[in-house]
C-alpha cells in the first residue's frame, strides 16, 4: 500500500490519483519535487519495506503512453532516488513506479501531475528565428543544441531548434566557461570566476543528464596544477583531454626583457578521473621563444591555443589564435606532423587561406571544418580543408562567407548537419544560424548570453532522455 504521497519544498504538483496502489504492495511511500530546484527535473524518492530495484515509467498527456519514458534504474535497496528528464513546462504527466527483485515485477496504478513554467528569468533566454520551417532537414529539427552561460551562475543550456529550453543546469560560484556533450551522454565541461579570463578555468566538471557529478577535479588536486581553457574533450571513458596554460622561465634580456622572464603558451594534458596525468605536451617541446621577434609583446599569452580534437587516425589536431594555424601533433611522440596557415609547413592554394580557426576538427565527409573569425577581412566564414599528408598539400573543399552584419571576431564554432548545411555560433553577436554553403541563413537563434560555442547533438544520442 502507498501509505502517503508528500510534495517537497514549495514545488507544488496537481495530483489527480491518490487511491491505494493494490498493484506494488513493496511501496511504502513516494516524495515528489524538484530536483536540485530544477523545473525541468523531476524527482521521485521512493521508499520499499523490502529490498528492491525501481524505475519510473513517465509521459506527458500530449504524447499519450504510447511514447512514455523510462528513468534509470536504482541500486537495490529500500530507498531510491528517480529524476525523470524531458519534462516540459505547464504540462500534465502521468507515472507509473516499477519494483523489480528479481525475475519479479511490479508496476504501480498511474498517478499524474503538472509541472510548473519555468522561472522568469529563463523565459527569454532564447529566440529561434525560421521563416521557412519546411527548408530545415528532419535531423535538425529533431537535433538539439548545447549552449553554457560563462559567468556566474554559470548555466549549460539544451534547447530545441524552436528555441524551447529542454533541459539547463545551474551552478553557484562558477561558470561554465566550456562544455562539451560525449557520447556517454554527459556534459563534460571547464568551469571558472568570474575573475578568471573568459575561456580560462580551474575545475573539470563531469555531470550526466540527471545532474549527477560524475566526475570532479580542481585545479590543485592530484597532478593538474595548471590553468586549462578553451576545450574539454574524451579520449575514452576515463580519460580526459584539455587545453592547459604552460609558463616557461626563459632568458629575454638579450631583446630587451627579464634575465628570468615567464612566456606563457599551451599544452595539452590527458588526465583520469582522479586528476592523475597520463600524458603531456607543450608548445616549448616545438616552438622557441626567442625566435619570436614580438615575445616581449606575446610573452603573456604567446600562441593562445583554442581548439583540440582527435584526428581521424587518432592524432591531435589543435587550432590556434595568435598565429593563426591548426597543427596536427602525434599523440604518442608529440612530435608536430604539420602546420597549415601564416609560414605553416602545408601547401596551401590562396583560396585555402583563412586568419584564426575555432573548434578545427573532422566532419563527417572528412574534410578539416573550421570556424574561421576573419580578422583580417572582418568577414566570418566556415572552412572545409582537404589535407593530402601524402603531398604535404592543402586544397579548398569548400568556403562559406557569412554575413558581414553577424562578423564575430573572437570565439566560434562551425558543425556539419548534413553534407549542405553547417550550424554557426557567432558568439560576440549572441546568435547561431544555420547556413547552407551559399552563405544564405536558413535559421537563427538570438540568445541573450554569448555562447563560446553551439555543439549540435543528434535526437539519437539524447535518448531516452529528450525526445522531441
Amino acid at each position: 500500500m502507498i501509505k502517503k504521497l508528500i510534495l517537497k519544498g514549495s514545488f507544488i504538483l496537481v495530483l489527480l490519483s491518490l487511491a491505494s496502489c493494490s498493484k506494488n504492495q513493496i511501496i511504502s511511500n513516494i516524495n515528489i519535487g524538484t530536483h536540485g530546484n530544477n523545473e525541468l527535473k523531476i524527482q521521485i524518492d521512493v521508499t520499499t519495506n523490502d529490498q528492491a530495484q525501481v524505475y519510473a515509467e513517465y509521459w506527458s498527456d500530449k504524447k499519450g503512453i504510447q511514447n512514455k519514458i523510462t528513468s534509470p534504474i536504482s541500486n537495490s535497496g529500500l530507498k531510491h532516488s528517480l529524476v525523470l528528464c524531458n519534462i516540459i513546462p505547464e504540462t500534465n504527466y502521468s507515472f507509473q513506479i516499477v519494483t523489480v527483485q528479481g525475475s519479479d515485477k511490479k508496476t504501480s496504478k498511474v498517478y499524474t501531475f503538472k509541472s510548473r513554467k519555468l522561472p522568469e528569468w529563463l523565459q527569454k533566454q532564447f529566440k529561434a528565428n525560421c521563416p521557412k520551417p519546411e527548408l530545415l532537414p528532419a535531423n535538425f529539427k529533431k537535433g538539439f543544441m548545447l549552449l553554457a552561460k560563462r559567468e556566474t551562475p554559470g548555466t549549460a543550456y539544451i534547447v530545441d531548434y524552436k528555441g524551447n529550453l529542454r533541459w539547463y543546469h545551474t551552478l553557484e560560484g562558477t561558470g561554465f566557461k566550456v562544455a562539451h556533450f560525449t557520447k556517454e551522454q554527459s556534459i563534460l565541461s571547464i568551469l571558472g570566476t568570474n575573475d578568471e579570463p573568459t575561456s580560462y578555468g580551474s575545475e573539470i566538471l563531469e555531470i550526466n543528464l540527471q545532474g549527477d557529478t560524475l566526475t570532479h577535479i580542481k585545479k590543485g588536486q592530484g597532478d593538474l596544477k595548471q590553468t586549462i581553457h578553451h576545450e574539454i574533450i574524451k579520449k575514452s571513458a576515463n580519460e580526459i583531454v584539455t587545453l592547459t596554460v604552460e609558463e616557461k622561465i626563459i632568458n629575454l634580456k638579450s631583446v630587451g626583457g627579464k634575465e628570468k622572464d615567464t612566456v606563457s603558451g599551451d599544452g595539452i594534458v590527458i588526465l583520469d578521473k582522479k586528476g592523475k596525468q597520463l600524458w603531456k605536451w607543450t608548445v616549448f617541446d616545438d616552438l622557441d621563444p626567442m625566435k619570436d621577434k614580438d615575445i616581449l609583446k606575446t610573452k603573456k599569452d604567446w600562441t593562445h591555443a583554442n581548439s583540440l580534437n582527435y584526428d581521424t587516425d587518432g592524432n591531435f589536431l589543435i587550432s590556434f589564435y595568435n598565429n593563426g594555424q591548426i597543427w596536427k601533433v602525434n599523440a604518442k611522440t608529440g612530435k608536430v606532423m604539420w602546420k597549415l596557415g601564416k609560414n605553416g609547413t602545408m601547401k596551401m592554394a590562396p583560396e585555402s587561406n583563412f586568419s584564426q580557426a575555432h573548434a578545427a576538427h573532422i566532419d563527417q565527409e572528412g574534410s578539416l571544418l573550421f570556424f574561421d573569425n576573419g580578422v583580417d577581412k572582418k568577414q566570418s566564414s566556415v572552412f572545409a580543408l582537404k589535407v593530402d599528408e601524402k603531398n604535404n598539400a592543402v586544397k579548398l573543399d569548400f568556403q562559406i562567407k557569412l554575413p558581414k552584419d553577424i562578423y564575430n571576431d573572437r570565439m566560434g564554432s562551425a558543425y556539419m548537419i548534413n553534407k549542405d548545411l553547417i550550424l554557426c555560433c557567432c558568439s560576440k553577436r549572441h546568435i547561431t544560424v544555420l547556413t547552407n554553403k551559399k552563405g544564405v541563413l536558413l535559421w537563427a537563434l538570438e540568445s541573450e548570453i554569448p555562447p563560446y560555442r553551439t555543439q549540435f547533438i543528434e535526437e539519437e544520442k539524447m535518448k531516452p532522455f529528450l525526445l522531441n
